[in-house]
């Protein structure tokens, strides 16, 4: 079992260089935002799971239901017929779903290589340690990094056809134009014939929403919270926590889930040697968790020009994973 990663020290000063401009860049501009990318710290990837056990949290069950109880079926749509492959997880934290498929995988004597990508080394070294215990026959290679940049060198160690998993309705996390344009470079980095499968969250009850990001136990906002705590760790800055407040929205119309921090007062942080002025009651833009319609997968799909093959819902239709197929012969 391999862990390619690069060595420690190059991908901390690289990973803080680009925090550092991405921070400054966020809270220099109107209005104010960060990105939901730099959640996943230590502390950060503890209060996600945290988050992800909550009886509220309805996505993990959801895509927990389909994982762990149609999981011949995923591997039906998703896996080539007797050809190697590699099985890449774009953001795969714990893997705590694809764990399923990957049993099952190994089960049936597949012949492929899990290659889960990750911004955060925490998370992937107890993913390793995990998956050698767990499965100590998978083949793996785990990637440090950004997700493209990550595929390109997947591609590199391996011509073999590739299968992508993005799960967690991660696509969420990105407004329509990036959706759209993350879609589309996911197809570009990819040849003809791989497949990709996407976790969507469907649209609902909106209180069923709400109550998933404004849990009563303040998870959430601690999650939303420690964003600020990692600023004033890794780029010496000085965020008083207490006077900053989460806050949670939910538009049913356009399916848009969005996290807010308010400041409580008006107030200067310093970030090194910058300095950002918040007036009473701005806010920082953190996340948006957006829900979907059929007719919206169906239109990123096509914008982005992915084959459909197929999609496979939960028990209670709240939550689909939909396969598609790059094919570009027929593109346009």
């Amino acid at each position: 079992m391999n862990l390619q990663l690069q060595p420690h020290s190059e991908v901390q000063k690289s990973h803080v260089n680009d925090f550092h401009r991405d921070v400054l860049k966020g809270l220099k501009s109107h209005p104010k935002k960060l990105s939901s990318k730099y959640f996943y710290d230590k502390a950060g990837d503890r209060l996600f799971q945290e988050i992800m056990a909550m009886p509220e949290y309805y996505l993990t069950q959801c895509e927990l239901d389909i994982f762990k109880n149609k999981t011949a079926d995923l591997a039906r749509l998703i896996i080539p017929e007797n050809e190697p492959f590699d099985l890449i997880e774009l953001g795969a934290g714990d893997a705590m779903k694809s764990t399923f498929l990957l049993k099952h995988l190994v089960e049936k004597g597949t012949q492929f290589t899990y290659m889960p990508i990750d911004i955060s080394g925490n998370i992937l070294s107890i993913l390793k340690e995990k998956l050698s215990r767990e499965l100590p026959d998978l083949e793996i290679q785990a990637l440090e990094g950004e997700y493209f940049e990550m595929l390109q060198k997947a591609a590199s160690l391996s011509a073999r056809r590739k299968v992508i998993l993005f799960l967690g309705s991660n696509i969420g996390n990105m407004d329509a134009g990036e959706a759209e344009s993350f879609c589309y470079s996911l197809n570009q980095n990819l040849a003809s014939g791989d497949r990709v499968l996407i976790g969507f969250d469907l649209k609902k009850n909106p209180h069923i929403i709400l109550n998933a990001y404004s849990d009563q136990n303040g998870i959430t906002a601690a999650f939303n919270l420690n964003l600020l705590t990692r600023i004033n760790r890794d780029l010496a800055a000085d965020f008083d926590l207490k006077q900053f407040q989460h806050y949670q929205t939910y538009d049913p119309v356009s399916g848009a889930c969005k996290s807010y921090l308010v400041s409580l007062k008006q107030q200067t942080v310093k970030i090194g040697n910058d300095s950002i002025l918040f007036e009473e009651n701005e806010l920082i833009d953190m996340e948006i968790s957006q829900k979907f319609s059929t007719e919206k997968i169906e239109e990123l799909r096509e914008k982005s020009g992915f084959k459909h093959l197929g999609e496979i819902k939960d028990s209670k239709n709240w939550f689909v994973d939909t396969a598609w197929q790059v094919n570009k012969d027929n593109q346009y």
